[in-house]
């Protein structure tokens, strides 16, 4: 389920916990909605709201964290991309068809990055061929003096680096919100508007209040799930920096 159908669905779930509440408040007998009744049943759910509050924040930063981690590691690709065909420019143009093949592998290299971080599961990782030739190629040149040699260490360094970086952003996990977590929090949050409606006439001022209330609840969500998936949906890193890294020779 993508996440604007699933924050829609929390939306008529809490909404729901709405006209709970005062369909309870129709059956239940007077005595039951007496003051102290009310008051029991505030502090509890005034319990309940700052645990919910807890988890939502806990919730925001996981995914913020997340979000700007797979971000930096996608910047950082990149840069390594830039400077490693800097270093292959300055070494001769003997590293000129090293850097062809570094254009042309760009794209697929984007596309499969994105393509990886949507898929619902994960493949085993797999070199790709044309990347794993370039990175051979490098190790493979020959130099002539000290500033060749040093050019050469430090590509084949860079080139380490940017493989490592690579795998870890395979690695990364793109569910950074556990399902239970997500799960509870809507159910703390159906019983908080629930009791709203408890002890109170659901008029259509009240009614309005409380659906404005729960589509904001619904939006909180709907962003904490944006951030968790950094690689589709409107909040989606763009992939034009990486696929523009490098201009024609």
């Amino acid at each position: 389920m993508n996440t604007l159908a699933l924050s829609c669905l929390i939306f008529v779930l809490t909404l729901g916990g709405i006209l709970l509440g005062a369909l309870l408040r129709r059956a239940l007998p007077e005595h039951h909605l007496s003051e102290d009744s009310q008051d029991v049943v505030r502090l509890g759910v005034g319990l309940i709201a700052t645990i919910a509050a807890l988890v939502l924040g806990l919730l925001i930063a996981a995914a913020k964290t997340s979000f700007d981690t797979q971000s930096t590691q996608i910047t950082q690709i990149t840069a390594d991309i830039i400077l490693l065909d800097n270093l292959l420019a300055e070494y001769g143009p003997e590293a000129r068809p090293i850097r062809e093949q570094m254009r042309s592998i760009i794209s697929p290299l984007a596309d499969r990055l994105w393509r990886e971080k949507q898929a619902s599961t994960t493949a085993p990782f797999e070199f790709s061929a044309t990347g794993e030739k370039a990175y051979l190629a490098i190790q493979a040149l020959s130099p002539q003096n000290d500033l060749q040699r040093s050019l050469q260490a430090r590509a084949a360094q860079v080139s380490t680096d940017l493989v490592q970086t690579r795998l870890v952003l395979f690695a990364e996990s793109s569910n950074v919100i556990p399902t239970p977590f997500l799960v509870i929090l809507v159910l703390w949050i159906v019983i908080i508007f629930a009791s709203f409606s408890l002890f109170a006439d659901l008029n259509l001022t009240v009614f309005t209040c409380l659906s404005l209330f729960a589509l904001s609840a619904s939006c909180a969500i709907f962003l904490i799930l944006e951030l968790s998936q950094p690689f589709s949906g409107l909040m989606m890193i763009s992939s034009e920096p990486l696929r523009n890294a490098l201009g024609p020779l």
